[in-house]
Parts: C-alpha cells; sequence; structure tokens
C-alpha cells in the first residue's frame, strides 16, 4: 500500500475535474482541489469537516460513509456566478479516507423544470378551450338543441376555441422545429423589402379592420440579409400584427428599416428593423419576460386577439438563429417599438 501525505494527496485531487475534497481520519479536510476552491472557497484545509462544510446534506452523508463505509450520494445546494445552482454530491470512502466529489446538474435540473413547466402551461392552455367546448356540445345537445340563434351563436363560438387550439398546436410544433435548427444559420440572400412587402399585403386587411395606418419606411438602396425568407416573414408578421391588435389606439404602425451601417452589437455591418405602434405602451417590469414562453401582459386581452402566448418566442427564436438580436423599449402611453438587428447578407 503507497500511503500519500497531504501535499501528495492535493497532487493527486487536482487532477479529478470535478470540484474534491479528502477528509482524513482525524475528519479533518486534508486537501482540496481548485475546482472545489473556486466553487465553495479556499481555507478549508485543516479544519474539521463539520465547522467548513456547514450544509447538512453534505455533513449528512460524510457522517454516514465514516460510519459505515461504502459511498453516498446526495443534493448539494449553493451559488454560483450569482445563481442557484444544484450538484450531486457523491462522498465514498477511500480507504482510511473520505472523497468528496461535486459534479453541476444545474442544467439538468433547469431542463427539468422547464419541461415541467411547459407542460403545465400547454395543458393549462388546452383545458381552457376544451371546457368551453364540452360545455357548448353539452347545451347544443339540451337546452339550445331547438334554439337556432343560440345554436349559431354558441357554433360560432367553439369555431373560435377550435382555431384557437390549432394555432397553439401549430406554434408549438413551429418552436419544436427552430429549436432543432437554431444553430443552422440560414445561407441565402434575402431581401427585406420583398418580406415586408408581403407581410405588409396580407396584414392590410387586419389593421384596415382596426383603423390603423401601416406605413413601410425601406431605403432606396436593397437591404439583404443572410436569412430564411418564410421565418422573416413570421418574424414581422407577428411583430407588425401584435402592434396592431396590442397598439390600435394610436391609430398608427411604422415600419422602418435603416440601411446597412456597422452595428456595434454585432460587431459587423447590419440593418435594424423597428416596429413602432403608439398604443398604451408596456410597463417596464414586463419587458423583460415578453419573450418568454406564454407570458402575457394581459391574458384576458390577448386570449380575446387569439393570442397564443407563443408568438415572440417564436420571433426570439427566429432571431437567434438569424444570429441577430432582439430589443423592445416602451413608454407607456406613448407606445412601444420592438428593433430587429441583423448582420448584413
Amino acid at each position: 500500500m503507497v500511503l500519500l501525505n497531504g501535499r501528495a494527496v492535493s497532487e493527486f485531487i487536482d487532477a479529478i475535474p470535478l470540484p474534491a475534497a479528502v477528509i482524513g481520519e482525524d475528519e479533518r479536510i486534508l486537501a482540496t482541489n481548485q475546482a472545489f476552491d473556486l466553487l465553495l472557497g479556499s481555507g478549508f484545509v485543516g479544519r474539521h469537516y463539520i465547522t467548513a462544510l456547514r450544509q447538512p446534506s453534505l455533513i449528512d452523508a460524510i457522517e454516514h460513509v465514516l460510519a459505515n463505509g461504502g459511498a453516498m450520494n446526495a443534493t448539494f445546494l449553493t451559488r454560483s456566478n450569482g445563481a442557484d445552482a444544484t450538484y450531486e454530491l457523491h462522498v465514498a470512502q477511500a480507504g482510511s479516507t473520505v472523497l468528496i466529489t461535486l459534479a453541476d446538474r444545474t442544467d439538468a435540473e433547469n431542463a427539468g423544470r422547464m419541461r415541467t413547466d411547459f407542460i403545465a402551461n400547454v395543458s393549462h392552455e388546452l383545458r381552457t378551450p376544451l371546457t368551453a367546448l364540452i360545455g357548448f356540445i353539452e347545451t347544443l345537445r339540451g337546452a339550445a338543441r331547438e334554439d337556432p340563434a343560440a345554436r349559431d351563436r354558441f357554433l360560432g363560438i367553439m369555431e373560435q376555441e377550435a382555431g384557437r387550439m390549432t394555432r397553439l398546436v401549430d406554434e408549438l410544433m413551429t418552436l419544436s422545429r427552430l429549436e432543432e435548427n437554431e444553430r443552422r444559420r440560414p445561407t441565402d440572400q434575402v431581401a427585406l423589402s420583398d418580406v415586408l412587402r408581403v407581410v405588409s399585403q396580407a396584414l392590410l386587411p387586419i389593421a384596415q379592420a382596426a383603423d390603423v395606418d401601416l406605413t413601410i419606411d425601406v431605403p432606396d438602396l436593397p437591404v439583404t440579409v443572410f436569412g430564411d425568407a418564410a421565418q422573416l416573414q413570421q418574424v414581422f408578421t407577428n411583430l407588425i400584427e401584435n402592434a396592431i391588435k396590442y397598439g390600435a389606439q394610436g391609430n398608427k404602425v411604422v415600419v422602418t428599416v435603416a440601411p446597412h451601417r456597422l452595428i456595434k452589437r454585432l460587431r459587423a455591418q447590419g440593418t435594424t428593423i423597428m416596429v413602432q405602434d403608439f398604443g398604451d405602451g408596456i410597463a417596464s417590469h414586463h419587458i423583460t419576460r415578453l419573450t418568454e414562453r406564454f407570458y402575457r401582459v394581459d391574458s384576458h386581452r390577448s386570449r380575446q386577439v387569439g393570442g397564443t402566448g407563443l408568438g415572440l418566442a417564436i420571433v426570439k427564436h427566429i432571431v437567434n438563429r438569424h444570429r441577430g438580436r432582439l430589443a423592445v423599449t416602451s413608454e407607456l402611453g406613448a407606445g412601444t417599438i420592438v428593433t430587429v438587428t441583423l448582420p448584413k447578407g
């Protein structure tokens, strides 16, 4: 058997890529590696493990291994880079010493939490229209069976709710496809004037119905980007339609495309496209959450106009795929400006 002193143990565990520490026979910390010191701080060597490592889950695991041998796993919670972090703690007997290692599971925990939240949100979004549909079907089979006016009204509402569920499923599938392809940057050159012409023609009837004057200001010189034309059409359809629906009180929506110039945020030549409305504006505490899935500033109003709460999440994914940036500024009572920045094609 080879006997190791504190220095030799320290050199040995420095080769371990995970945060690691060794507790000696006297229950004092014999050595820590650099990763452990970066995570929990230095100065533990020579101290009793109970006074140095104060988290109950860690102390319980060490006590169990010291008393019974073998190995034990536990969850270790701490702070890393200003955020909550979750580590899988492994404590194992190593001869007359105890070896502690910590594996970062923060991303896996966050992903699991996001999946849980996502399923809960989808279930909630689908339950509301499904409940309405079931209620109307029961009514049409009973009290409203012989009432043509009520039947027509209920069928109209049922059509709206079914349409909202269809849009929700379609947008969820769109998000899934975007996440799969987000790392693949588009390679086709796309003229933004062509994209915005298609979008404005499609949205003109909606703008007219809302009594909103839609203005598209594009430079005389062509402004091109590397892009996916269909996805860029979806970006500006979502943004302009939102501006019409939620900023209609201002009776005006202006879309402005800037000529190519050096964009500091991109560190390259690029362009900015601003979609501006002059409506009620958005309170500042909502701004940072607008691109979260299912987040709504006004849930009731969003559902009334057919919103799914996924539009800006889709926009963000598409802009990211195009290596661009998305920014929202707003002032209550003065309107909202959404700016998309895209690198030059």
